[in-house]
C-alpha cells in the first residue's frame, strides 16, 4: 500500500542554523571541523567523535582568543556543559541537544551574546536564576526534559525570546508569567504535554504567529487563540475537541490549520472567512459533511479529510483550483464528483480504503499527478485514459478486484513505485511480459498473489531496487533475474521480499538448481 503518512508538505517546525544553514533534525557524528571566516571568527562543530561512556568535558580545538559564534555539541553523551564553552564571549548559537545534562551551571550568565540555545532531550529538572540573565536569547528549546513547572518562570525573564519550544516537558499548566512578559514571542511549541487550557494572559502575546498544541488534553478549543490576530499556524492535532468556535473567523492571517484526530462533528461556516488558508487538515474526526461556505477557501493547496464518515464526496473542493495535495482515505466514498477533473494542479491524491468499484476517470485529467493511492477499494479495471498521467511516479492498487494484471499501467513511463499486492483483493495469477516497459520502475510490490512464475522480462527492469514477492507460489525464477545483480536491495524485513521466496525454493527443491539459487542469494544479500 502507498504510504502517504508523511502528510502535509507545509507542516514543519524545523530548527534552522544561522551558521551552517541547514535543518537540524538528525545530526550525524563526523570529524572535528574548524571553518575560518573572513572576519577572523570560527564555527565549532564537534562531529564524528565516537563517545562510548558519558563524559563531562570535551576538547574544543581552538584558541580562546578566537571569536567563536557557533558551537555544536549535540549528541555527545555529555553529563554537563563543558566549562570551556563559557569562555566563548562572542558565542551566539549553542547546540547541546540529545545529551545527558542534568543541570545548568550558574556560569551560564557569561554567555551574554547567545541568541540560539538548544537544550532539548537532556535530563534537566530545574533552571538556575542566572539562566534568566541571557538577555539576548531569541530562540530556546527545552523540549524533552523533566522540568519542574516552577523553574519555567525563569524563562519569563528572557524578554528577547522570539521562539520557545517546550515539547514533552510534562506541563499541566502553562506559566502565566511567560504570557505576561514574553511580548516578542512568535513561535510557541507546547505539543505533547498535559494541558487542558491556556491562561487568559496568553492574549498578551500579540506577535505570536505559530502555536503548536498537538497531543495535549484540550476538550474545548482555546478561545484565547481567536484574539491572537497574527496567528498563521495552529496545530491542535490529537486532542479531545468536539467543536471549533465561530470566532475562528477573526484570524484573517491563518494559513495552516491542523485539527486532525479530534472528535469534531461539524465545522463552522465562519471558517470560510479565513481566506488565507493554504493547508487544512480535518482528518480523523466525526464529520459527515462540510459547510458549503468552505468553497470560498480558494487558496487551499493541501487538504486532509481522511478517516471521516462522509455521506458524499465533498463538492466544495471543486472550487479549490490551487489544490496539490488531497487526503480522502477511509471516507466510505462510493464515487467521486465529476468536477474533480478540474483540479489539474493535483500532485498527491489519496483515495485508498473507500468503496470505489471503478477507477475514477476524472483522475486521468490530472496531468501533474505524481502520487495516486487507490488501495483497498473494489476496482476491477484501469481505464485506457490513464496514459495521460505522464508524471505519475507512485501508484497504489493493492487489495482491489482485478481479474488480471491491468496492462494499461504499462503506459505510465514515469512510474517508479507500483503496489499490486492483494492481501484482501482478487489475487493475480500472472505478471505480463510487458512489465519491462516500465523502465523507470524502482520498486515493485507483488506480495500475497498467486504467482507461480515471474516473466523473463523482469530482468530488463534496469532500475529495479526492490522486488517484493512474499506469500506467492513461485516454483522457479527466470535466469534473467540475475541481470539485476548488485541492484536489488536487501529488504529490512527478513520474512518479506524475494529473499524469502528464494529461501522457500531452495528448501523445497522445486526443480531449481542450488547453483542457480546460490547466484541469486549472493547479489540479493549484498
Amino acid at each position: 500500500m502507498v504510504d502517504t503518512s508523511k502528510s502535509f508538505v507545509g507542516k514543519t517546525d524545523s530548527y534552522r542554523s544561522r551558521s551552517s544553514d541547514f535543518i537540524f533534525e538528525d545530526l550525524s557524528e563526523a570529524e572535528i571541523e574548524e571553518e575560518e571566516v573572513t572576519n577572523g571568527s570560527q564555527d565549532i562543530i564537534i562531529e564524528d567523535i565516537v563517545v562510548e561512556e558519558p563524559i563531562e568535558e570535551i576538547f574544543v580545538p581552538v584558541q580562546i582568543t578566537d571569536r567563536i559564534f557557533f558551537v555544536d555539541l549535540a549528541n555527545k553523551k555529555l553529563t554537563a556543559i563543558p566549562c570551556q564553552v563559557f569562555d566563548l564571549k562572542d558565542l551566539e548559537e549553542l547546540h547541546l541537544e540529545r545529551n545527558m545534562i542534568e543541570s545548568i551551571p550558574e556560569s551560564i550568565d557569561q554567555l551574554k551574546n547567545v541568541k540560539v540555545l538548544y537544550l532539548n532531550k537532556n535530563n534537566i529538572g530545574t533552571l538556575c536564576k542566572e539562566f534568566g540573565e541571557l538577555k539576548c536569547l531569541q530562540n530556546l528549546d527545552l523540549s524533552n526534559n523533566p522540568l519542574s513547572c516552577d523553574s519555567l518562570n525563569i524563562v519569563s525573564k528572557l524578554r528577547a525570546l522570539c521562539q520557545l519550544r517546550l515539547y514533552d516537558v510534562n506541563l499541566d499548566e502553562f506559566p502565566v508569567e511567560i504570557c505576561k512578559h514574553l511580548h516578542h514571542l512568535k513561535l510557541l511549541g507546547l505539543s505533547t504535554n498535559n494541558l487542558t487550557c491556556l491562561p487568559k494572559e496568553v492574549v498578551n502575546m500579540t506577535k505570536l504567529t505559530e502555536i503548536y498544541l498537538k497531543s495535549n488534553k484540550f476538550e474545548n478549543f482555546p478561545q484565547e487563540l481567536c484574539h491572537l490576530y497574527n496567528l498563521e499556524i495552529i496545530d491542535l492535532e490529537k486532542n479531545e475537541l468536539n467543536s471549533i468556535p465561530e470566532e475562528i473567523c477573526s484570524l484573517k492571517r491563518l494559513a495552516q490549520f491542523f485539527i486532525a484526530y479530534n472528535s469534531l462533528t461539524a465545522v463552522p461556516d465562519t471558517l470560510s472567512k479565513c481566506s488565507k488558508l493554504s493547508i487544512l487538515d480535518l482528518s480523523n474526526n466525526l464529520l459527515h459533511k462540510l459547510p458549503r461556505s468552505l468553497k470560498e477557501l480558494t487558496e487551499i493547496k493541501e487538504f486532509g479529510l481522511s478517516g471521516n464518515p462522509l455521506a458524499n464526496f465533498p463538492r466544495q473542493i471543486r472550487r479549490w483550483r490551487s489544490l496539490i495535495v488531497v487526503y480522502l482515505k477511509n471516507c466510505t466514498l462510493q464515487m467521486v464528483h465529476p468536477s474533480l477533473a478540474k483540479l489539474t494542479n493535483m500532485m498527491i491524491l489519496d483515495l485508498s480504503e473507500n468503496l470505489l468499484d471503478t477507477f475514477p476517470r476524472e483522475i486521468c485529467t490530472m496531468e501533474n499527478l505524481e502520487v495516486l493511492a487507490l488501495d483497498d477499494n473494489q476496482i476491477t479495471e484501469v481505464p485506457p485514459e490513464v496514459h495521460r498521467l505522464s508524471r505519475l511516479k507512485c501508484l497504489g492498487l493493492t487489495s482491489n478486484r482485478f481479474a488480471w494484471f491491468p496492462e494499461e499501467i504499462f503506459h505510465l513511463q514515469s512510474l517508479e513505485k507500483l503496489y499490486m499486492g492483494q492481501d484482501k483483493g482478487t489475487k493475480l495469477a500472472d505478471l505480463p511480459e510487458n512489465i519491462s516497459q516500465l523502465q523507470n520502475l524502482k520498486e515493485l510490490y507483488l506480495e500475497k498473489n498467486d504467482l507461480e512464475y515471474l516473466p523473463t522480462s523482469i530482468g530488463l527492469l534496469n532500475n529495479l531496487e526492490i522486488l517484493d514477492c512474499h506469500n506467492n507460489f513461485l516454483i522457479e525464477l527466470p535466469d534473467s533475474i540475475c541481470r539485476l545483480q548488485g541492484k536489488i536491495k536487501k529488504t529490512n524485513d527478513p520474512d518479506k521480499g524475494l529473499l524469502q521466496c528464494l529461501s522457500s525454493l531452495k528448501e523445497h527443491h522445486f526443480g531449481v538448481t542450488t547453483d542457480y539459487l546460490g547466484t541469486c542469494f549472493v547479489f540479493l544479500q549484498s
